[in-house]
Order: C-alpha cells, then sequence, then structure tokens
C-alpha cells in the first residue's frame, strides 16, 4: 500500500510530495480554485486545487467531491502562514476512495438530540475531534504521573457483590443466579492491594444509577483511583494538587493547538500548580452564608454550593473534613470531633465543581463494624473488606479522580456530554 504523510507531521515536509489518506472536512468552489479542507485523524490541512495544474479527471474530482467522503490527496508541501496548521498541499492528483452520501451534520446549528443520535458521525466534527485528543492525553498524563510517581496499577473488578457508594445508584445484573453489580468504584479492592503493593491505582469505567440530568453527570463514565498505605489526610492532598497540576500543565503543553480549537481560556489554567488552598468544611460553610446561598450545617453540597465556594478562588480549592454522615461509610472521623470524617472534595474553578473525591479511610476494625451496621450494610458482603483491619491494617488515603468531569474542566465545555465518545445518560443508551 502507497506510504502517507500524517497531517500533524506535514511540517516536516515542506517543498517535498507527500501523500495524504483521509476524508473531506469541507471544500470552497472558487471556480478554477478548488480548496480542499482534508482531515486524517491527526490533523488538518488545506488542499489546493488548480485547474491548470491537474489532470481534467482529478480538477473534477476535487469539484464533485462531497463531505465526508474518503479520498487521497497528493502533492507538494509549502508554508502558508494564513492555512489551518500553518501549511497547504498544493495537490497534483485526488483520488475519490469512496464518495459519501448527503451527510447529515452540517455547518447549521443543529439540536442536541439530533447530534447524539448521530454520535458516531458527529466524532468527525473539528470541536468534537480536539477534545477526544485532549481527553487522550489527560489520560496518558494521568498514567505517567502514577508510574512515575511509586504507584502501581493493579485492575479491580467490573462485576462486585456490594456497594461502595450509596446503595441505591446501583446497576444489578444477574450472575449465574446471583445478584451482582457494575461497580460504582474500585477503591475498596485497592484497599486491599495497597497491603500487597503500597502505592497503586485503578482506572477504568465505574456505573451510577443516578437519575440525575445535570451538566456534570454521566451513569458510566472514566476514574482513577490512587490508593495509599501509611498516608494521612495532609499526605492524600498533597499528592492531589501534585498529579492535577501535572495533569493540567501536560494538556496546556501537548495540547495547544486542540484547545485553541475549543477557545478555551488558557490563561486561567496556567496558574493551576501547587499548593492549592485548603479551607474546611465549616469554613465552607461560612462562605456560604455570606454569600446568601442556603445551606445546614451537615448537608453535602450540590452544584450551587460548589461553584459559590470555588468562585472565591483562582486554583482549585480543598475542602476538608465534611460530616461524617454525609460521607461513606469506611471514612476515617476525627478523634476529638467524631463527628466530623478526615474527607476532602477537590473543587474546580470556573463552575466545575467537584473533580476529586477522597480522604483516609479507617484502620480500625470496630468503627468500620459499627459503620456497616449504621449504613445497614450486608456484613457477610464485607468480611473480605473486615479482614483488611484484622491482618497489618494501616493508615491509609486514596481519592477517586472523574475523568470527563477532569476534560470538561480543561476543555471549558458547557456540557460533560461531550467528553466522552459515547455518553451514556439517563434517557441515552444509542448509538
Amino acid at each position: 500500500m502507497e506510504q502517507q504523510t500524517r497531517i500533524e507531521d506535514i511540517g516536516k515536509h515542506a517543498g517535498e510530495q507527500v501523500t495524504v489518506k483521509g476524508w473531506l472536512l469541507r471544500n470552497t468552489d472558487k471556480g478554477r480554485l478548488q480548496f480542499l479542507l482534508v482531515r486524517d485523524g491527526t490533523g488538518f490541512i488545506q488542499c489546493v486545487v488548480f485547474q491548470k495544474n491537474v489532470s481534467p479527471e482529478t480538477f473534477e474530482n476535487a469539484r464533485k467531491v462531497t463531505q465526508e467522503s474518503s479520498l487521497i490527496v497528493r502533492g507538494t508541501v509549502r508554508a502558508e502562514p494564513r492555512a489551518p496548521g500553518g501549511y497547504e498541499l498544493d495537490a497534483t492528483d485526488v483520488e475519490i476512495v469512496q464518495l459519501a452520501q448527503d451527510f447529515p451534520i452540517t455547518p447549521k446549528e443543529h439540536g442536541v438530540d439530533f447530534l447524539l443520535d448521530r454520535r458516531h458521525l458527529w466524532l468527525r466534527s473539528q470541536r468534537q475531534w480536539a477534545i477526544m485528543r485532549v481527553r487522550a492525553t489527560i489520560i496518558r498524563a494521568i498514567r505517567g504521573w502514577l508510574d512515575g510517581n511509586g504507584f502501581l496499577n493493579v485492575d479491580t473488578p467490573i462485576l462486585t457483590p456490594t456497594s461502595c457508594e450509596d446503595t441505591s445508584t446501583l446497576f444489578a445484573t444477574d450472575y449465574f443466579g446471583e445478584p451482582a453489580y457494575l461497580t460504582q468504584s474500585g477503591q475498596l479492592y485497592s484497599e486491599a492491594t495497597i497491603m500487597a503493593f503500597g502505592r497503586v491505582y485503578c482506572f477504568g469505567p465505574t456505573f451510577r444509577a443516578e437519575k440525575s440530568k445535570t451538566r456534570r453527570h454521566l451513569t458510566e463514565f472514566w476514574m482513577v483511583e490512587p490508593e495509599m498505605a501509611y498516608a494521612d489526610l495532609d499526605e492524600c492532598m498533597r499528592v492531589e494538587e501534585e498529579f492535577v497540576s501535572h495533569i493540567v500543565q501536560t494538556a496546556l503543553r501537548e495540547r495547544a493547538y486542540e484547545l485553541e480549537l475549543l477557545e478555551r481560556n488558557t490563561a486561567l489554567l496556567k496558574n493551576i500548580t501547587p499548593p492549592f488552598p485548603r479551607i474546611s468544611y465549616d469554613a465552607a460553610v461560612e462562605i456560604l452564608n455570606k454569600k446568601g446561598v442556603e445551606i445546614t450545617w451537615g448537608d453535602d453540597f450540590g452544584a450551587p454550593h460548589e461553584t459559590a465556594i470555588a468562585e472565591s478562588f483562582d486554583k482549585p480549592v480543598f475542602v476538608h473534613h465534611y460530616p461524617a454522615k454525609c460521607k461513606a461509610f469506611y471514612m476515617e472521623v476525627e478523634p476529638d470531633r467524631p463527628e466530623l470524617s478526615k474527607s476532602v472534595d477537590l473543587l474546580a474553578p470556573e463552575g466545575y465543581g467537584e473533580i476529586i473525591g477522597g480522604g483516609e479511610r479507617t484502620a480500625s476494625l470496630e468503627l468500620l463494624e459499627q459503620r456497616i451496621r449504621e449504613h445497614k450494610l450486608p456484613r457477610e458482603s464485607y468480611e473480605w473488606y473486615l479482614d483488611l483491619r484484622r491482618y497489618g491494617s494501616v493508615p491509609h488515603s486514596g481519592f477517586g479522580l472523574g475523568l470527563e468531569r477532569t476534560v470538561a474542566w480543561i476543555c471549558g465545555l458547557p456540557h460533560i456530554r461531550e467528553t466522552n465518545p459515547f455518553p451514556r445518560m439517563l434517557t441515552r443508551l444509542y448509538p
């Protein structure tokens, strides 16, 4: 098969003859000049077809090619500062691989449902292309930082016999006659693996059967969950701020073009470096009261509360020591204030809310048994988890970072549905 040049590498071939294989994003007819904007998955390049420089067949192909047709363009690369990517291709040959039918997604405005029904095609747009490229870089930055800072990737099950979070948001399934659930989190299993490996992380899809239609929620989303033995709440926050800063700065450095396509104000992201501000839940409630945002001490924060708190800061802000009653059963508590858990959420600025939840896990067998009773959880399902407190229990902490919320924040997106190639929402299972 004929060798091709990737568009993202086109600048290395200025003045050379190359072959580009891709799809037509759009074309502009200027009579004897045809301008074809071609994409190949790595980038975009404008191909200029001048009638007097090509065969009649080539010019006719350039004139009749339709949006999203697959094609092969051969020509000479030349620098052109005004062109997308800074280079153009002076075409000498245009070969149509498949002439596409009328493409349903056009430059005109389309409704959200129309686009989601055609998500498999919508992904080809420049905006969605840019978002997925940023997402891939964020995933690589996540793994790179953790792998380089003493964490071992240890996978956890997708099918589980118990809940990790709220039992009302479980997706149930039949497991050969026994009830099983799609995982809400790999955390409990990671608490087991830290006793073998010290610092671990799991990274994969998680599921929440929440009947929510907000711009921040998906029913299936990806989460990375680092867990650390011999780590307290302060260490947990230190790791989080270094981790998140690395992710943001990597995206800024490696995806500047994509963020520009998305019209992201990157000046707001350049400031994301350690340390991050830290405030207690008590202090956060005071901020909300001063701003006139309704809240009762002991309540968990919703989107309006998180937005009001975060707008007081130009970096992500830690809110720590939430009331124990609004956090999961496994959270450690403060000895002198047992109504407070050693928990922490990281709230992103610009109204993006919680991107990380975590904290210190209880190391006490007695407290964990008490919490299981209080939450009316089936003890027999958690015997293995109780074993972790019987055989070498240690102080330990961890957190979960939601990938899609992080992508939405870094890209500056209005809705989380754009962050996942095929989003699953309350009323969305197709395609």
